[in-house]
């Protein structure tokens, strides 16, 4: 049994469970709701209810965390088409974390209570297997949870050829985890979006759409949920036959502007192996040195407080 003794439920708005992350100092999900936001930042955005008309679907989830992304969703995939086989990666850093969220303590639960009950089985049952063993070959589902630094795994699998219809890319904010957010990360990201795939984020700050731009995809956003600003979703353009950008959301004037200061300026790491304080001094650097318009100039033109 892990130590989970460092996590602990933290209740949201919808009745769903967080935790805290020491290390990052943040919360894995809002008060807002975790099962909400996973529908409405990660399953809506990535059109995996049309999809899973498919007889194979293909996701990716950056950060598995607790596992409410993926259990979202195989939800969504298997209401529509129960018959549609998914093949599934997972990228997290510490194991400890999804093994928490199948054997945390809650009041009136007893000793050890799985935080994915809300869904339906088999969905408890393959995430507890996930953080079991790390791997799952069955007949509507292949899924491997890769353990380790993301910035090394998703090179794995790069290198494996994986391309996925849907990827959701969910690391803690980029002030408190700029590796996860950087151009050479999110190129490589970007190289398991199918053609036609969709990649969303909950994250809607103007250094990440940069960065994804520069890995040459689209970005549009997405509905705010939970809080006043939106998330973001990106795919290949329509050149590269992805008719599914025609449906991207233009950007505001607004959003436009944003991505034209100081606050566009991408976080970097040449050899995806810098600690955070060393690409955050990087990217401040490069700040100071621009000649964009600083980002207090278009807060006092938009922000109203």
């Amino acid at each position: 049994m892990p130590d989970i003794g460092i996590f602990t439920p933290q209740p949201t708005a919808d009745g769903s469970f967080t935790f805290f992350s020491p290390e990052f100092g943040e919360t894995f999900h809002s008060r807002y709701g975790a099962c909400e936001e996973a529908q409405m930042k990660f399953v809506l955005p990535t059109h995996l209810r049309q999809k899973a008309q498919q007889p194979v679907l293909r996701v990716l989830d950056v950060c598995y965390g607790l596992g409410y992304n993926t259990a979202a969703a195989l939800f969504t995939i298997w209401e529509v088409n129960p018959s549609c086989r998914v093949e599934w990666v997972g990228l997290e850093l510490d194991l400890a974390v999804p093994q928490a969220a199948i054997a945390s303590q809650l009041p009136g639960y007893g000793n050890a209570y799985n935080l994915l009950n809300n869904w339906p089985q088999p969905i408890p049952q393959i995430l507890a297997q996930l953080a079991d063993v790390q791997q799952i070959d069955g007949d509507r589902l292949q899924a491997q949870l890769i353990i380790g630094d993301a910035r090394q795994t998703i090179q794995q699998v790069q290198r494996s050829g994986f391309q996925a219809d849907a990827i959701f890319l969910d690391p803690f904010s980029p002030p408190k985890c700029p590796q996860l957010w950087t151009v050479e990360f999110l190129s490589l990201v970007a190289q398991c979006l199918k053609p036609e795939g969709r990649l969303a984020t909950y994250s809607c700050a103007a250094s990440v759409r940069t960065a994804l731009m520069a890995a040459k995809l689209q970005i549009g956003s997405t509905p705010p949920v939970g809080r006043r600003s939106p998330g973001t979703v990106a795919c290949r353009d329509l050149q590269a036959g992805n008719l599914d950008a025609a449906d991207l959301s233009t950007l505001s004037v607004q959003e436009q502007e944003h991505l034209q200061t100081r606050a566009a300026i991408p976080y970097r790491d040449p050899h995806l192996c810098d600690p955070a304080d060393v690409i955050l001094h990087r990217r401040q650097i490069e700040q100071q040195a621009s000649s964009l318009e600083p980002t207090s100039h278009w807060k006092k033109r938009w922000i109203t407080f």
